[in-house]
């Protein structure tokens, strides 16, 4: 495989006149701050498993409704901003052109807060809808699909604007991205309410459930990672026609998992062994693209010792690998008997929006942040802590969710009654709520962290200009149409 030599390319300036600075670190603000609301809510809820709840007999407070907050906060607050910060740091140096208009930006900016200000009060107050993962408020949904048609249009300008042909596949993703996240909310929040109740209401849930994954935040993760590994290894990627097999590999069966999370329930059959069949066939795409990556970090592995924001990169690649092939199994009819209803599916839930995609934003964060506010990291050891915290409390509550599914459903089997099963799981979520509570520390050091650097008086060195074209994060044979794949 032919590819460029790095260290001979051209490097362009402009760059950092391109990105609007205030934008991402906004967005990054935004998004710290409703991860700790998650986080919190997330800490809370499971003291009711302990016979300790916090809030007991207070309808706003209660359970349920933490819970909303808990899931709706850490998808559309704390993931959503921070993809939004990154595209508006990635975009224009793919790209070379700033974004549509900044007075649309900042709009859309504090148009975004609102709409989770209002989810939040109007979740608490029992304005949710009755649709997982679709709870937010019906008289929300609308605004949501205006706010998603204006931020397509902000960043398709400058992708359409770019001479740089063909694009690059970060590009790719980001733009697929936006396509399918409009027509999936739309789906979800609309069709299972009002045109498609019972079995067929919930087969579009589940569409909806693992689209909002799949379509949302899994094209804009990968495309974070293909823009910003490359960048930091100053090295292209391994392989182009890999990156492509994973985005249509993604665009082709991920929208024909979603009723994998409704085995043996009333839907036909042949759909259910559709879910099957296209879950287990992801497994062989996500690895062509772990491969991928591991191939370009091949001969710098040693980078993983000193670069936090890579430590963060590779070890959610890892999970997201787990994550897949446990997937894989666990979508099987037999294994379903087993764990439907269980710990284990909050288990993977976890690992997967945070052990995956939730550490690849922390990275691009950690990557990001001296560079958006000008100064030096006020301390490393902290960002160093903050990742260990992290990722222990993470493997912990996975590994100690999905042992304590595996005891609820083998229970619940052998026809045990309901009481027994839920002395058996008390050890099992003390133990979720410690390794919560470690990751709440990670982020209180972390915040601290990125507070003191942003006053820091050591301001950040000149920026070394950053690979910011197709042509210099790619493999040659992309830039040459005659022989791409």
């Amino acid at each position: 495989m032919s590819i460029v030599n790095v260290g001979a390319l051209p490097k362009t300036s402009e760059g950092s006149s391109l990105v609007d600075k205030w934008m991402v670190k906004a967005h990054f603000i935004a998004g710290i701050s409703f991860f700790f609301l998650a986080l919190l809510a997330g800490l809370v809820f499971s003291t009711q498993f302990l016979r300790n709840y916090l809030f007991p007999g207070i309808e706003v407070l209660s359970p349920g409704r933490i819970r909303m907050i808990h899931t709706n906060m850490a998808a559309y607050g704390f993931l959503a901003n921070l993809f939004f910060g990154g595209l508006y740091w990635a975009v224009p140096r793919l790209t070379g052109e700033r974004v549509w208009k900044r007075s649309v930006s900042i709009f859309l900016f504090w148009a975004w807060q609102t709409i989770l200000v209002a989810t939040f009060v109007g979740q608490m107050f029992g304005y949710a809808q009755g649709v997982e993962w679709a709870e937010t408020p019906i008289f929300i949904d609308p605004v949501v699909v205006i706010g998603v048609l204006l931020m397509t249009v902000n960043f398709y300008v400058p992708i359409l604007r770019t001479k740089e042909k063909p694009l690059y596949v970060s590009l790719w993703y980001f733009t697929a991205a936006f396509v399918w996240t409009g027509l999936v909310y739309i789906m979800g929040n609309y069709l299972p309410q009002f045109f498609a109740p019972g079995v067929a209401g919930a087969a579009i849930g589940g569409l909806f459930i693992h689209d909002l994954v799949g379509l949302f935040v899994t094209p804009l993760g990968w495309g974070m990672m293909y823009y910003f590994v490359p960048l930091i290894l100053k090295k292209p990627i391994y392989s182009h026609a890999l990156s492509l097999v994973g985005f249509w590999g993604l665009a082709f069966f991920y929208p024909l998992q979603g009723v994998h999370h409704f085995l043996w329930s009333p839907i036909p059959m042949f759909v259910q062994y559709g879910a099957v069949t296209s879950t287990i066939a992801v497994e062989i795409v996500v690895t062509t693209v772990i491969v991928n990556f591991f191939m370009t970090l091949k001969g710098n592995g040693s980078i993983l010792k000193t670069n936090i924001p890579m430590r963060w990169f590779y070890t959610g690649m890892i999970l997201y690998f787990t994550t897949c092939l446990q997937c894989a199994f666990q979508v099987t009819l037999t294994l379903q008997q087993i764990i439907h209803f269980t710990d284990w599916v909050v288990a993977h839930a976890h690992l997967v929006m945070l052990g995956v995609f939730g550490f690849w934003l922390l990275g691009v964060v950690t990557h990001l942040w001296p560079k958006v506010t000008g100064r030096e990291w006020f301390s490393l050891r902290l960002n160093a802590w903050h990742y260990w915290l992290t990722a222990i409390g993470t493997v912990i509550m996975f590994g100690d969710l999905t042992i304590a599914g595996l005891v609820q459903g083998f229970s619940w089997r052998s026809l045990q009654i309901w009481e027994q099963s839920l002395t058996a799981s008390m050890p099992f979520w003390m133990v979720r709520t410690f390794a919560g509570t470690m990751i709440v520390l990670g982020q209180m050091l972390w915040v601290y962290n990125l507070y003191r650097t942003a006053k820091n008086p050591k301001r950040l060195g000149s920026e070394v200009p950053m690979l910011n074209l197709e042509h210099e994060l790619a493999p040659a044979s992309m830039t040459n149409p005659t022989i791409a794949l």
